[in-house]
């Protein structure tokens, strides 16, 4: 995810948007433990101690997707982005209402299911203000093939979310992100 928020800071930040990564404490989503979701809270409320009422927009891929869209029920999230997330029928779409969800997928992904990334965002279609979907074309679970298409999705959606926020993005982020979908896209989209 280094080279995202590598990707995203260039972008953002002479406009203010900051970013942080997280390193979970262990390894693996530990059964009822839910580690990973522990680690995500407790850093969603290190950040909102610190920066009070500013919106927050989580980006994972495979596991921490699944993270971030179990912790989009903080008050201060506005978008998750979920690359290749590792959902199932039980994932919880709640925790995602009102919030602008993009999950993206390849279609060869071995690793998590692009059916259940797609049964996921259309129970979250109508809980969600919006939910986008791309389906990647011979893209696998790491991101290595299509690598430049996963980059303008992800952060395209990000920098379209915090210029929405605020005020227009100098860097296209808003046009390079929608000039990708269709008009009116119903779920999936497929590139």
């Amino acid at each position: 995810m280094l080279p995202f928020a590598r990707a995203l800071r260039n972008a953002g930040t002479d406009e203010g948007l900051a970013v942080w990564t997280l390193r979970n404490r262990y390894r693996g989503w530990n059964g009822a433990a839910m580690s990973p979701v522990q680690d995500a809270r407790w850093a969603l409320n290190h950040i909102s101690h610190e920066h009070p009422g500013v919106p927050i927009y989580l980006l994972g891929h495979s596991m921490g997707g699944l993270t971030a869209l179990c912790v989009a029920d903080h008050p201060q999230v506005e978008a998750v982005v979920a690359l290749a997330p590792w959902l199932n029928a039980e994932t919880p779409v709640e925790r995602v209402a009102g919030r602008r969800i993009l999950i993206v997928h390849g279609t060869e992904d071995r690793w998590t299911s692009p059916g259940n990334s797609l049964a996921y965002a259309r129970r979250a279609d109508g809980v969600a203000e919006s939910v986008d979907y791309v389906s990647l074309k011979g893209a696998g679970h790491f991101m290595f093939r299509r690598l430049h298409l996963w980059n303008l999705l992800a952060n395209g959606f990000i920098l379209d979310a915090f210029a929405g926020g605020s005020r227009p993005d100098p860097h296209g982020g808003a046009g390079s992100f929608r000039s990708l979908l269709p008009a009116a896209a119903s779920l999936p989209v497929v590139l």
